[in-house]
């Protein structure tokens, strides 16, 4: 074969081998007349809003600040606690478990916070209501004792402080409301 005859049918061949390649190509980048169609995407327009809720959540920076004026005020008080802030859905936002805090402050200042959002109402009223309903104990990842208050925004709660250490319920919630008080400076 000569010089020419190969360039003719290397140049053939390159051609015919990019046309079938962009050929395939064309056809998987354009839709099958049998595939199923793309999901709707509503507007803004044609969706009411009575069909969504806004909530309100802290920041991290919130609950870290929320949690640090806790801890500050059980370590005044020479407490050593752990102090735990969850979200509206129960999920942990921060602990902060202090030098010296028992193994036992870290869970338990996590479902006291849990149980304080989820009752929006502080554990130590929540104590009262278990002789009216004993089984509410029950209810996985709850504590009733002292320690857990909400965290509230125009009257909804949005989040929840536990802690848990020191030797009295009634400590560990004056401790929690020094973090819920701390948010609202």
């Amino acid at each position: 074969m000569n010089t020419r005859t190969r360039v003719l049918t290397g140049t053939a061949l390159a051609i015919a081998l990019g046309a079938g390649t962009f050929g395939a190509v064309s056809a998987s980048a354009s839709p099958a007349a049998n595939s199923a169609p793309a999901a709707a995407v509503a507007k803004k327009d044609e969706v009411s809003d009575k069909n969504f809720t806004t909530t309100t959540h802290l920041t991290i920076d919130a609950a870290t600040r929320a949690a640090q004026a806790s801890l500050q005020a059980a370590q005044a008080e020479n407490q050593k606690v752990t102090v735990a802030v969850v979200d509206r859905n129960g999920n942990t936002i921060v602990t902060l478990r202090g030098d010296g805090a028992g193994p036992q402050s870290y869970e338990s200042a996590q479902r006291k916070a849990f149980t304080a959002v989820s009752w929006n109402a502080p554990t130590s009223v929540l104590v009262g209501r278990l002789a009216q309903a004993p089984n509410l104990k029950d209810i996985p990842g709850t504590l009733f004792l002292g320690g857990g208050v909400p965290v509230q925004a125009n009257g909804a709660p949005v989040a929840g402080i536990g802690v848990a250490g020191a030797p009295s319920g009634d400590l560990d919630e004056k401790f929690a409301k020094a973090g819920v008080d701390a948010l609202a400076k």
